[in-house]
C-alpha cells in the first residue's frame, strides 16, 4: 500500500508519533509551508522532511506549500491525531485580540535580528502568551520584571497586559533599547532600558533589584549558564524570586538538552516546571521552531566563570567554533597602537569594560574583532590611557560608512580624535586609532563633557556634579551644581551602562549645564 512508509515511520516513532500525526492532520486540511509544518506541531525540520518523503507521490506541492492529494486524503485519515487537549493560555491569547494586534505592529517595526547574537524572532502569539502566563501566575502589579535580552519584545507585551508592572530591559543591542524605550514612552509604560553585555558583568544598579527575571538566551550550555547566572544575581529575594527561561533542543539531540540542564543545576536552580513547546519562533526549524518554558527557583547565589568567555553563540565571530582574528591581524593592531617613543608595545587585550581599563598604561591595543556593534564605544568610554587602537570587523556599523564614523566621533570627540583605518590589516578588519584630545583646545562645555566621559564608571549624577564644580573652578558649589542638573532616573546609573541613544541625548545637556 502507498501508505505503508508512513505507517512504518509512525511505528518507528513509538509513543512519540503523535506530533507526526498532527503534521498529517495539517496536510489533510489545507496547504501549508514547510515552516508551518515545523512550527505548528513543534516538530524538527528533518523529521517533517522524512514524513514528506514517506508520503511520496501522494503529496501535492504548489510553490513552497504542501498538502495531501485530495483523492488520497481518506487513505491517511486513520493516521490523524484526533482531538488534543486545549491549552488554557492559548485560549486566553485568543481573547486578547487588541493586545495581539499591538504586538504584531511592534514586531513588524523591530530592528532586524542579528544572527551573530542568535536572534530568532518569537511569534507575536508567543510574546502575548508569555505576558498572559506571567500575569496569571504571579502578582505583577508593583513588582519588577527584568528581561535579560528582549528582541522578542516580551517587555512591551507584558505592559500591554498589565501596565502596572515595572519592567527593566537589559540588552547588548543599542538599536533595540532605543526602540523599546520609544514605544514604551509613547504609551506611558514604566519600562527602563539599560545596556550590558552579560559576558562582562552587570550594571551595579541591577544587582538584587528584580522580583522575576525572564530570558530567552543563546541555546548553548555556555550561553544558558551565563544568562541564568546573571539572572540569579538580579533577584532581590532568593526565596521569592524566580528565573524564567526559554530553551529548546531537538528530540534528535537529547544529549545537548542534558548538558544545558546540568549547567542549570550546577547553578543551584530547581526546576519547578518545564512547559513543553511553550514558545514558537519564525525560524529555528532544527528544534521544531519551538522551545520550552523553564520555571526555575534559585537555592543560592553562585558566581559564574563564564564571564571570561565571549564564545557563547552558535553563529558568527562569537560562536563556539570561531577561531578569532589570527596572529597577523593582532600583530598589526599592536604596531598601529599609538604610544610614546620610550614605551614598549602594548599587549592585545580582550574585550570588557566592567571597570576602567588600562590604568597606568601608556596606551592600549584591544581585540574587538568579535564586536557585534556596541563594544567599540564602550571600550572608548572605559579607556584610561589617552591612546588606544582597536581591531574591529571591517563591516562594523561605526566604521563602515561616513555616517557611522561621524556618529561615533560625535560621542567621544571631547576625549579622543579618531582615525579609521579601513581594510587594515586585511579585508576583514579595520583598526580604529584613538588619540587624546588636549583639554586646552576645549571650551567650558566641552571640558564638562570630557570630565564625564573620563569617569564613565561613576554614578552619573555624582560625576556630572563634580564635573561642573571642576570646570567652573569652584564657582559652583556641589549643591548648586546638583540643582543645575535636576532630577532623572539615569542619574543613578553609570554613563557606560546607558543605551547609546540616551548617551547621545545626554552629552548636549552636560555641555549646556556648564555654560549657563
Amino acid at each position: 500500500m502507498a501508505t505503508e512508509p508512513v505507517r512504518a515511520l509512525l511505528t518507528e516513532r513509538g509513543a512519540h508519533a503523535r506530533k507526526l500525526r498532527r503534521v498529517l492532520d495539517l496536510l489533510a486540511g489545507d496547504w501549508h509551508t514547510l515552516a508551518e509544518l515545523v512550527r505548528l506541531p513543534a516538530v524538527p525540520r528533518r523529521t517533517v522532511q522524512e514524513l514528506l518523503t514517506a508520503i511520496g507521490d501522494d503529496l501535492e506541492t504548489s510553490g513552497d506549500r504542501f498538502r495531501l492529494a485530495s483523492a488520497k486524503a481518506a487513505d491517511y485519515a486513520a493516521f490523524g491525531a484526533g482531538e488534543d487537549l486545549v491549552d488554557p493560555v492559548d485560549t486566553l491569547v485568543s481573547r486578547h485580540t487588541s493586545e495581539l494586534r499591538s504586538i504584531l505592529a511592534d514586531i513588524a517595526d523591530v530592528p532586524p535580528p542579528l544572527s551573530a547574537l542568535d536572534h530568532v524572532q518569537a511569534t507575536a502569539e508567543t510574546a502575548l502568551k508569555r505576558a498572559l502566563w506571567l500575569d496569571t501566575t504571579y502578582d505583577l502589579a508593583g513588582r519588577t520584571l527584568l528581561c535579560l535580552g528582549d528582541h522578542d519584545l516580551t517587555s512591551l507585551a507584558v505592559c500591554a497586559v498589565n501596565p502596572d508592572v515595572e519592567v527593566v530591559v537589559v540588552d547588548v543591542d543599542d538599536r533595540l533599547l532605543e526602540y523599546i524605550s520609544t514605544r514604551a514612552a509613547a504609551r506611558g509604560w514604566s519600562v527602563r532600558t539599560v545596556h550590558a553585555d552579560f559576558r562582562f558583568g552587570l550594571p551595579p544598579a541591577l544587582l538584587e533589584s528584580a522580583d522575576l527575571v525572564f530570558s530567552d538566551p543563546p541555546y548553548t550550555p555556555e550561553g544558558i549558564g551565563l544568562f541564568a547566572s546573571r539572572a540569579i544575581e538580579c533577584l532581590a529575594d532568593m526565596s521569592l524570586g524566580r528565573v524564567l527561561l526559554a530553551y529548546g533542543f531537538s528530540d534528535r539531540t537529547p544529549a545537548l538538552g542534558l548538558k544545558v540542564q546540568q549547567e542549570l543545576q550546577r547553578l543551584g536552580l530547581v526546576f519547578e516546571a518545564i512547559l513543553p513547546a511553550f514558545h514558537r519562533f519564525d525560524g529555528a526549524q532544527a528544534i521544531g521552531s519551538a522551545a520550552d518554558l523553564y520555571v526555575c527557583r534559585p537555592t543560592s547565589r553562585r558566581s559564574t566563570s563564564a564571564a571570561s568567555k565571549t564564545a557563547i553563540y552558535t553563529h558568527g565571530p562569537q560562536s563556539l567554533e570561531s577561531s578569532g582574528p589570527g596572529s597577523t591581524a593582532l600583530a598589526a593592531l599592536v604596531d598601529l597602537a599609538p604610544r610614546p617613543e620610550s614605551s614598549p608595545p602594548p599587549k592585545p587585550r580582550a574585550p570588557g569594560w566592567s571597570d576602567p581599563i588600562g590604568k597606568g598604561a601608556a596606551s592600549l591595543a584591544v581585540d574587538l574583532s568579535g564586536d557585534p556593534g556596541p563594544w567599540l564605544l564602550r571600550t572608548l568610554l572605559a579607556c584610561s590611557p589617552g591612546r588606544m587602537a582597536a581591531l574591529v570587523p571591517n563591516n562594523h556599523p561605526d566604521v563602515a560608512s561616513a555616517a557611522g564614523q561621524h556618529g561615533l566621533t560625535s560621542l567621544v570627540d571631547t576625549r579622543f580624535a579618531l582615525r579609521f583605518l579601513r581594510s587594515t590589516p586585511d579585508g576583514k578588519h579595520c583598526v580604529v586609532v584613538a588619540d587624546q584630545v588636549l583639554a586646552g583646545t576645549l571650551d567650558v562645555g566641552g571640558l564638562a563633557v570630557r570630565e564625564v566621559l573620563m569617569r564613565a564608571h561613576g554614578k552619573l549624577g555624582n560625576v556630572w556634579r563634580e564635573a561642573l564644580v571642576t570646570v567652573t573652578h569652584g564657582a559652583l558649589t556641589k549643591r548648586e551644581a546638583r540643582e543645575r542638573i535636576g532630577e532623572g532616573d539615569d542619574l543613578e546609573l553609570r554613563l557606560i551602562d546607558l543605551p547609546r541613544h540616551r548617551i547621545a541625548a545626554l552629552l548636549p545637556l552636560i555641555r549646556a549645564s556648564a555654560s549657563q
